[in-house]
């Protein structure tokens, strides 16, 4: 892997990445297959709204449909017939969304199982193995995500088990030769020293990129923001910088004013299943009876599919009637909405106009042509 710093406008960064034989143009967005899958969407439709890159969660794919289903198709590119590059997170993320059915321990996590009382063992060596079975191009390491509600002595016990966790993680990554890539993840909750702590513990290691985790996981925005800035000016400038589960569009804009490159979240995909379509003009509520009747294109400032062949009315009544084909097209429109908003901004940065776009951008969410 290879990181190359285009252009800053002031701390925005235009970038390329440079994985395998595959190049990705940063900011960017990586759509999220927990399972293998963009639900409701082929590999080609998932292509067709310029996504480079996919995030799949190793966690759930080694509990279901299991590394030996995936093993006889080779690998996880081939077993979702994706043919550019995927980045797989670990199962930390899982810690905290399933922190009642966990017991961390120093040597990993122990999960109970939803469907019993037996227990399964994850561990750093473990996380490691499976994502090379999966043969994905970035690998994470595995790492303690907390609560932002989590006191300052807590998190920096957290802090210190996910850095023996990272190195434990490098140390089997080396073992067993993996030719790809090995992210750290920034932990340290809401405590700028603990993120520091964090930081300094994972450039001793050395890792291909910096992720930054446990945050967007309700903190207030102003305390994300504030801890964003504070971190992303201490990773080193030739390291990618990945923001996990970050977010809304406004989010995405910040974050990259801050000096974020890399961006995954679930809220185009799932908003897009509960009817809710992000447009150039702020979001649409498809269900809304007010769109029944209107025969506009959804968004005239987009080329997807959906815009392109179907009126707002369509739309509204294949949605409102739980039509399997609404979430189809919702889901090409939203994930393109989001792969046009980081080309937007890219292009921006390249032609000095990316406070014009911020302002636009502000201004036109605010409209309602509808």
């Amino acid at each position: 892997m290879k990181y190359i710093l285009k252009k800053k406008r002031k701390n925005a960064r235009l970038g390329v990445l440079y994985i395998n034989n595959y190049l990705i143009e940063t900011p960017a967005f990586m759509p999220i297959g927990t399972y293998g899958i963009i639900k409701s969407l082929t590999t080609d439709e998932v292509l067709n709204t310029k996504s480079e890159i996919l995030l799949s969660n190793a966690f759930h794919l080694w509990l279901n449909p299991n590394i030996k289903v995936i093993k006889k198709h080779g690998n996880l590119h081939n077993y979702m017939n994706w043919r550019k590059p995927i980045l797989t997170d670990s199962g930390g993320f899982q810690i905290f969304s399933l922190k009642k059915m966990c017991k961390i321990k120093n040597e990993g996590i122990y999960i109970k199982h939803p469907n019993n009382d037996t227990f399964f063992f994850l561990s750093p060596e473990k996380s490691i193995n499976i994502q090379f079975f999966l043969n994905s191009n970035i690998n994470m390491i595995l790492d303690e995500c907390t609560s932002y509600l989590m006191p300052w002595h807590y998190v920096k016990n957290s802090v210190f088990l996910s850095l023996r966790w990272a190195k434990r993680s490098m140390q089997q990554f080396k073992k067993i030769k993996n030719k790809n890539n090995l992210f750290g993840i920034i932990q340290g909750g809401i405590y700028k020293d603990l993120r520091y702590l964090s930081l300094k513990g994972l450039l001793n290691i050395g890792f291909d990129g910096y992720a930054i985790g446990g945050l967007a996981v309700g903190e207030p925005k102003n305390i994300m923001y504030d801890i964003l800035n504070y971190i992303c000016k201490k990773i080193p400038e030739n390291s990618p910088r990945y923001l996990m589960g970050v977010g809304k569009p406004e989010d995405l804009i910040e974050s990259i004013k801050i000096g974020v490159d890399i961006f995954d979240c679930v809220i185009p995909t799932r908003h897009a299943r509960n009817g809710n379509l992000f447009t150039s003009n702020g979001v649409v509520n498809i269900y809304n009876f007010k769109y029944k009747y209107n025969v506009k294109s959804l968004d005239v400032n987009c080329n997807c599919y959906t815009c392109s062949n179907y009126t707002i009315s369509y739309l509204h009544n294949i949605n409102i009637n739980n039509e399997i084909l609404g979430i189809k097209l919702n889901t090409i429109h939203n994930i393109t909405y989001y792969q046009k908003l980081m080309l937007n901004i890219r292009n921006s940065i390249k032609f000095n106009k990316f406070e014009l776009f911020i302002d636009n951008f502000y201004k036109n969410i605010n409209k309602n042509f509808f």
